[in-house]
């Protein structure tokens, strides 16, 4: 009797632990602002905004500081990075490069003070990197509800001459990050110019075109399953996709459309998969937020009664970071699968690199993956 009292007092200290909040201070001192600008704090919970770049406003309190302080579990990990209000505005580090995310894990009361000197958008940033291939910018895809919507489109090499030939289409999504570093939130760009036209010319693929939608400071609610997930789906399905089919040659039936996108950008793909079978047969999920914050989409595939859909699914995670957090998330989403009848290996893929971080230079590096599976000659 006294081991079990001893077990059951171990269980509700262990408990008693985890639920103790703890006060995270953040000071900022910003020399080179005036004292009516405004500071964010950007970070992975919802008091630290969810990643939204200006939701959560710190307190101008003296002699240009400014100061939040917020309550968080004992021992969680918090990710976070300042701006005046967006990513085009986001603190730099002192020799103008983008800093990796500031990383605390508060087990008693914690303050973080930070310097900023540089900000994006006031810096004299030399940022590498080019546009591969022929891209036509497409501005202000509307739908009742959103906000207007740029795209991009990249043509596979020799598009022009293969004048009688139809292409695939990949859409993906954050399109500010995938072909262009000067626009990407962190000057690196997942290349998928480059590496798409690098797997076509050495015809490890069939040729096919890419779609790239910008993402809007709305970008956690429409890359979630909420209304206005709903609305960003019918944006593409009933405005860019429709646009996309009458001005380029494309392979407009389900095999042959394929979506993608990474973080919020991977859950959002595989809810076009999953809600739009007859449209997009194939979806690239890279660090998908499947089970997040409270939020768990594995629980809607799970109650799913429909039938088996005819889909390919490409699952990848890394192993460092965020993607730790990911991790249980995706583990669900393929126990799940599994247990719909989707088999590993034909239905779905799944990659974990276990060093990779969470962050568009690892996904770069690994964005040839889905390609090959999605359109590869063999």
């Amino acid at each position: 009797m006294k081991k079990i009292i001893v077990y059951m007092l171990l269980a509700v200290s262990s408990i008693l632990f985890s639920q103790e909040l703890v006060k995270v201070t953040l000071n900022v001192s910003a020399p080179s602002l005036n004292d009516t600008s405004k500071i964010y704090v950007s970070g992975n919970i919802a008091a630290l905004g969810n990643w939204q770049p200006n939701k959560i406003q710190l307190e101008n309190k003296y002699n240009k500081i400014w100061s939040i302080t917020i309550n968080v579990k004992k021992g969680s990990r918090l990710e976070f990075k300042f701006t005046k209000g967006s990513w085009a505005t986001e603190a730099l580090g002192q020799d103008s490069t983008i800093p990796r995310n500031t990383v605390v894990t508060p087990i008693h009361d914690t303050t973080v003070n930070a310097t900023i000197l540089n900000w994006r958008d006031n810096a004299d940033i030399k940022v590498k990197g080019q546009v591969t291939g022929k891209v036509f910018y497409h501005k202000g895809f509307i739908i009742d509800g959103l906000k207007p919507r740029d795209i991009f489109v990249w043509l596979p090499p020799n598009y022009d001459e293969q004048r009688e030939k139809h292409f695939p289409v990949f859409y993906m999504h954050d399109g500010q990050n995938l072909i262009d570093p000067r626009t990407s939130n962190t000057f690196i760009d997942w290349q998928v110019d480059e590496t798409a036209d690098s797997l076509i010319k050495n015809g490890d693929v069939e040729p096919f075109i890419i779609v790239g939608i910008n993402n809007t400071d709305n970008r956690a609610a429409e890359y979630n399953n909420t209304p206005l997930g709903k609305l960003y789906e019918r944006l593409v399905v009933e405005k860019i996709k429709p646009f996309i089919d009458s001005h380029y040659r494309t392979l407009t039936d389900a095999k042959n459309t394929a979506v993608g996108g990474s973080s919020m950008g991977g859950l959002i793909s595989m809810i076009f998969a999953w809600d739009y079978p007859n449209v997009f047969s194939k979806a690239a999920c890279f660090s998908p937020a499947f089970k997040f914050q409270g939020f768990a989409y594995t629980e809607v595939v799970e109650k799913d009664n429909s039938n088996k859909k005819d889909l390919t699914i490409y699952i990848d995670n890394g192993g460092i970071g965020l993607e730790t957090v990911l991790q249980p998330g995706v583990d669900e989403m393929i126990r799940v699968l599994k247990a719909k009848g989707y088999i590993e290996g034909k239905d779905f893929d799944v990659y974990i690199e276990k060093l990779a971080e969470h962050n568009e230079a690892a996904w770069a590096k690994r964005a040839w993956r889905p390609m090959k599976l999605f359109f590869g000659k063999n």
